[in-house]
């Protein structure tokens, strides 16, 4: 079956002549997740988001397109585990730059960026692009959209690979997941108050919080609870993107007009 929202999977002769407000960009990064989720858990999941959004929006308004994912994120920090893949922030915004550029080119000028891995970081480039290009580009972290509903869901909040993760997981790709080999998920405190209350940030070499890459227990996790946090998740973001679609730019977009 072919879907007319999806980049990858459509023809020249179903977009020649469609008008397309919206494109969304799933970025993920290939790492380690813990010992019992995939390396491709950030792309895998990203793209399931992506591409659920935007087939429910295009049933809305049928001028949306997904673009096919990028699979690779900024991962310096995770390269003392095995075949974690990184690319540099500059290498990213220099493509996401580029298909920005093809995207204005054939007069799309919303984009919408996924983001599916928490070390990858649009702020500067979106910032640029937006003061050099007449273009709108927003940035969506999927895993937070629902963060104000997560005590509902899970047991307790987590980071990398722990209870929100894995039920996302199981819930989409159970036969991936490996719940008896997984680590605790206990990091090692940092030493310093101020960086344990956050009044003072750095990044985390993974490789020096534990011998697993986990940051949450997974142990409470269910393919229950993961499609209960994907329905809040994808019922939101789909709002937005038909809402996206459906305003015209216009000098005060994406501000309430006077």
């Amino acid at each position: 079956m072919i879907h007319e929202w999806d980049l990858s999977g459509t023809n020249l002769h179903r977009l020649s002549g469609r008008r397309i407000e919206v494109a969304v960009l799933p970025i993920g990064a290939t790492e380690a997740h813990n010992r019992h989720l995939p390396e491709g858990q950030d792309v895998r999941a990203t793209l399931h988001v992506a591409q659920r959004c935007c087939a429910a929006a295009w049933a809305q308004e049928p001028a949306i397109i997904c673009l096919p994912p990028l699979p690779y994120g900024v991962d310096c920090n995770l390269l003392g585990f095995p075949l974690s893949i990184h690319v540099s922030q500059a290498a990213l915004d220099a493509v996401v730059r580029d298909i920005l550029a093809a995207l204005e080119h054939h007069g799309i000028r919303k984009t919408v960026i996924l983001n599916g891995h928490g070390g990858n970081d649009f702020t500067p480039l979106v910032r640029q692009v937006q003061a050099d290009r007449p273009i709108h580009v927003f940035v969506c972290n999927w895993w937070t959209v629902g963060r104000d509903r997560y005590g509902e869901i899970f047991s307790a909040a987590d980071d990398h690979a722990g209870e929100m993760e894995t039920s996302v997981a199981l819930a989409l790709y159970p036969e991936l997941v490996e719940p008896g080999v997984a680590g605790p998920g206990r990091p090692r405190p940092f030493r310093f108050e101020a960086l344990e209350r956050g009044w003072v940030q750095t990044s985390r070499d993974f490789a020096r919080l534990n011998d697993h890459c986990g940051v949450g227990d997974p142990t409470q996790a269910s393919a229950e609870k993961g499609r209960r946090y994907l329905d809040v998740v994808c019922e939101r973001i789909t709002r937005f993107l038909v809402e996206l679609a459906r305003t015209p730019i216009d000098n005060c977009f994406p501000h309430v007009p006077d």
